[in-house]
């Protein structure tokens, strides 16, 4: 039986080293889950990547209110949380609807059948969810929100972006982290 010639040390070496980095390379997340949430602290979320903030006033079907907006994107996906404060908890299913109408506007969408995502949040006092599918600035969409309320807190749970992007265990990630606080 013929011996093979031992490797050098040097060359074991390399090659360990060579294996290790793309053992690490293959495993390296593009969704680095974090828990965010708004600078009030209304709400706690996974986000996966480093979010953003934004507030800006929007009209809800008679009140005029600050929503703001965390959000981050990967893939092509953005995963964003928005809240709002109304001036009575009266308002806030009528709040829910003009959410539901300006996020279908936005990718001039039309909504599909029953969402598939995970149940319902404890602790909302009304909550409503939308799956659609819709073209913005010429690309194809699909939309995946949950819209809800407490007292008179509203908050918008959703992901909007490529198709090829949603994955079952993203919108499950998502959507079953969302904690009002």
């Amino acid at each position: 039986m013929r011996r093979l010639p031992a490797l050098s040390t040097s060359l074991r070496l390399a090659a360990l080293t060579a294996i290790a980095a793309m053992a690490l390379q293959s495993c390296s997340p593009r969704y680095n889950w974090r828990e965010s949430s708004d600078n009030g602290a209304h709400f706690v979320v996974l986000l996966p990547a480093k979010p953003s903030s934004v507030t800006r006033a929007i009209d809800l079907d008679g009140p005029r209110v600050e929503m703001s907006m965390t959000a981050a994107e990967v893939d092509g996906v953005t995963f964003a949380v928005g809240t709002a404060e109304l001036p009575d908890a009266a308002a806030a299913e009528r709040a829910l609807t003009a959410m539901r109408t300006a996020l279908l506007n936005n990718i001039a969408g039309q909504a599909q059948g029953a969402p598939a995502w995970p149940g319902k949040t404890a602790g909302l006092d009304h909550s409503m969810d939308l799956e659609a599918r819709g073209v913005a600035r010429g690309r194809p969409l699909r939309l995946a929100a949950r819209l809800a309320s407490r007292d008179r807190r509203v908050y918008q749970i959703l992901m909007v972006g490529e198709e090829k992007s949603f994955t079952d265990e993203n919108l499950e990630t998502f959507f079953s982290s969302f904690k009002p606080t």
